[in-house]
């Protein structure tokens, strides 16, 4: 009894297995909806029926939730596969729609391949190509002999191209072009999401818009709005300045774009660059913005002049630029250097004001007082004159004892340049001097110790080499032995050679060199952007959240910078 049992379970068993694969077989099978005049031809077509149209309709196939419409159809049956021919229509429920030519259709595989004048729509995008590769289950269509596609917002041709149903996104390859009123995109890959408009770009892409040209090799680009950013070889051309740096974001509405780490802009007109590891670009108020390590590098007669400060902010057309340098600034060139709280550099003028605290070293000679302008010529790009406006002080260590000072003081100084070396000095107002002299031999005459109402100072290789007195000078020459160590140094005397900025890396501190570059988000962290989109989709087909969802989507300037930068 028992055996009995054994066997009528496993007939029970086989019987249902073998329905069940009947009927996955026949859900498999492409069935026949309208065969019109039907008809075989052996010898051309073994095994297959061929069907055509009549005067009322096409020949019309149904598959797994997909229509078919062709003038003529060749089916294997036992094969299950067609062959379409003629005014073929693909129609997979309300979202897919594909006309072509020629179709081949395999109900096993779920294949399509169609050519000849191919089009497929969702009914908000239009893809065009030669053949396309229709994947039904994967949802995925391809095309790799050039395509175009046409929504609301662009035209987007390339060689290769892959659209992915579900997430209503296309990859496009080789040869990427956008084509769009106000700018046009040309990438060597380019993932395009039909709904949101956003394009993500990997490999050379450049976008030319009317007065921008961003150039990146990893990069986000929202085309209806013309918002975005590059994370790798990122390059803008903007505003008469090229930025690069390694995450750079860009808005068109706001006129703005910023950088973050590596930062080099280039202003094209005045030949200056600034460096730094943030910037931000406003293009209607013609200014920039920099911070972390920042240095504003301009040439001044074939030789570069660096400024550095905690901030630094350029503003003004490009024919009166004025550069501020904020919280510790500092410049350096070749045989010019200073520091103090902040600098103002006028363009037009060409005046260079150093204010509080500051003090300038003019190759060996230090000077100071309470505010210190240095005048160029703009039009031959050469140092004109100094101004050091009270409690003026300028002492250099005697070259030849290296134990003495040469120092003169006033209440203001005025200084000439000739070919950008200091050749004349103006002291006014309770002026002093202690002068070191020598002979031809180098020997030592005395010590010149002298006050008087003005000073000139004529200088030699930025040394003293003649010294004028002017309305009732008093004063001596004293021998060495004669005048005491204590008397050998006027008034107000300190000398700061330790703090002399000697190199052009002389002007950045400990924590200028020691920041911390920001972890730019995308590179070492992948995004998984597909996710993104389609969080976005949902949320923008949801009447609740579609107000909240904009607005997180399309945050200020400032919460977009700080979200690339994570």
């Amino acid at each position: 009894m028992k055996r009995i049992s054994f066997f009528i379970l496993i007939f029970a068993f086989f019987i249902g297995y073998t329905q069940e694969k009947e009927q996955e077989s026949q859900s498999k099978q492409i069935n026949i909806v309208y065969g019109a005049n039907f008809t075989k031809d052996e010898a051309q077509f073994p095994g297959a029926s061929i069907f055509s149209k009549d005067d009322e309709r096409q020949v019309q196939f149904e598959h797994q939730g997909a229509d078919l419409w062709c003038d003529i159809a060749i089916f294997y049956s036992q094969e299950n596969r067609l062959k379409a021919i003629g005014n073929v229509r693909l129609q997979q429920g309300d979202s897919i729609e594909m006309n072509s030519g020629y179709m081949s259709y395999n109900g096993d595989s779920k294949l399509a391949k169609a050519w000849k004048t191919v089009d497929l729509t969702d009914g908000q995008m239009t893809l065009t190509t030669d053949t396309l590769y229709f994947n039904r289950e994967k949802q995925e269509s391809f095309y790799n002999s050039g395509g175009k596609v046409v929504d609301s917002v662009n035209v987007l041709t390339s060689k290769i191209g892959t659209y992915f149903t579900e997430l209503k996104k296309v990859q496009f390859k080789n040869k990427v072009h956008i084509d769009n009123p106000e700018y046009i995109i040309d990438s060597e890959q380019l993932d395009y999401y039909r709904v949101s408009k956003n394009a993500y770009m990997y490999g050379p892409s450049t976008i030319t818009g009317e007065d921008y040209k961003i150039y990146c090799e990893r990069g986000f680009y929202d085309t209806r709005i013309e918002q975005g950013y590059g994370i790798k070889n990122t390059k803008i051309n903007y505003d008469n300045k090229i930025i690069i740096g390694d995450s750079l974001y860009f808005d068109k509405a706001s006129e703005f774009a910023s950088a973050t780490n590596n930062i080099r802009i280039t202003d094209t007109i005045n030949n200056g660059v600034i460096k730094a590891h943030y910037a931000e670009v406003f293009k209607a108020k013609d200014s920039v913005f920099a911070t972390k390590r920042a240095v504003s590098i301009s040439l001044v007669e074939l030789d570069s002049l660096y400024m550095h400060g905690d901030t630094l902010m350029v503003t003004g057309k490009p024919e009166a630029r004025i550069l501020r340098a904020f919280r510790n600034a500092k410049f350096y060139k070749t045989d010019l250097s200073g520091k103090c709280d902040s600098i103002h550099f006028n363009q037009s003028s060409g005046l260079t004001q150093m204010i509080t605290d500051p003090i300038l070293w003019n190759v060996d000679n230090q000077i100071t007082g309470d505010s210190i302008h240095l005048i160029s010529d703009m039009k031959t790009e050469k140092m004109d004159s100094l101004k050091v406006l009270e409690n003026a002080f300028i002492i250099s260590l005697d070259t030849i004892s290296k134990t003495g000072y040469n120092q003169a003081k006033g209440k203001d100084l005025f200084g000439k340049f000739e070919e950008n070396e200091l050749k004349i000095i103006d002291l006014v107002k309770n002026t002093e001097v202690i002068y070191y002299m020598y002979n031809d031999d180098q020997e030592l005459i005395g010590i010149n110790k002298t006050i008087c109402s003005k000073i000139r100072l004529l200088m030699a290789n930025n040394d003293i080499e003649d010294i004028t007195f002017f309305i009732n000078p008093d004063g001596d020459i004293f021998p060495d032995k004669d005048l005491p160590k204590e008397s050998r140094k006027l008034k107000g005397f300190i000398w700061r050679g330790d703090e002399r900025i000697l190199t052009k890396e002389d002007i950045f501190d400990e924590d200028d060199n020691n920041i911390e570059l920001v972890r730019i988000r995308g590179i070492d962290n992948p995004i998984d952007i597909d996710a993104q989109e389609e969080e976005r989709r949902k949320n923008e087909n949801d009447p609740v959240n579609k107000t909240a969802t904009s607005k997180a989507i399309k945050p200020k300037k400032t919460a977009v910078k700080k979200a690339q930068s994570r």
